[in-house]
């Protein structure tokens, strides 16, 4: 049986950005969406629970990719105001047969094989790129925040997809991985590995403001499937 847990906190700045949406089927089948929108404009919090409802339920259907592209269609167009919303996307597929995920942005999913926490997306921001391929310069502090892929500019070309066959996945926005320590991240996943929603909890409190005292909006999904085909 797979079991689902998802947690959301509101960050120092303004409303919630960010939105977690769980959709199941009759058969079981789990599509799970996390959206993390960019900046606080006029439309972001009312859009992005949108957007995440979208690509969950798309997600069950059709599968990850067809989930972070039928989100992107919404806010594919700036609007009349010049204003739309736009934001990164995590959506998993969870069934009887494993995980697939497709993501754009920095938005993250990580596998828990009962022993060790792995991370199985690449951030699609300029430090990733120019921590690979560019010249050796501080990339976190002149390049982290810099998104090259959103929803807005989503395309089967640049939508970002693989398999995760761990038994335990985990989703999160950049206010949960960038915020957390990873030796604390993983201890958090270790302890509550069998209780989805705590772990999902755990991850969204742990959340610590940096040294400005910010600290973003926080959001994690949790999905249990033991027994993978």
């Amino acid at each position: 049986m797979i079991r689902t847990g998802h947690a959301t906190r509101e960050g120092t700045a303004l409303d919630n950005a960010d939105s977690a949406r769980v959709y199941v089927l009759a058969d079981g089948t789990v599509g799970a969406a996390v959206i993390d929108g960019i900046g606080h404009g006029p439309h972001t919090s009312r859009t992005v629970p949108l957007l995440a409802e979208t690509a969950a339920r798309v997600c069950a259907h059709r599968g990850a990719l067809s989930g972070v592209l039928s989100a992107g269609l919404l806010v594919a167009d700036e609007g009349l105001d010049g204003d739309e919303a736009d934001a990164v996307a995590v959506v998993a597929l969870v069934d009887t047969a494993g995980a697939r995920v497709a993501w754009v942005g920095d938005c993250r999913a990580y596998g828990w094989d009962g022993d060790r926490l792995t991370l199985h997306t690449t951030d699609q921001t300029m430090a990733e790129w120019v921590s690979q391929y560019g010249p050796p310069v501080d990339v976190t502090a002149r390049y982290g925040d810099w998104v090259r892929i959103s929803l807005h500019s989503a395309t089967v070309a640049t939508t970002r997809e693989t398999d995760v066959p761990d038994p335990l996945l985990i989703l999160t926005t950049d206010g949960v991985h960038d915020q957390i320590p990873t030796d604390l991240m993983e201890r958090l996943v270790r302890d509550h590995a069998t209780d989805p929603q705590t772990l999902a909890d755990a991850l969204v409190n742990a959340a610590q403001p940096d040294e400005t005292g910010y600290r973003d909006d926080a959001t994690a999904i949790v999905i249990s499937a033991p027994n993978p085909a």
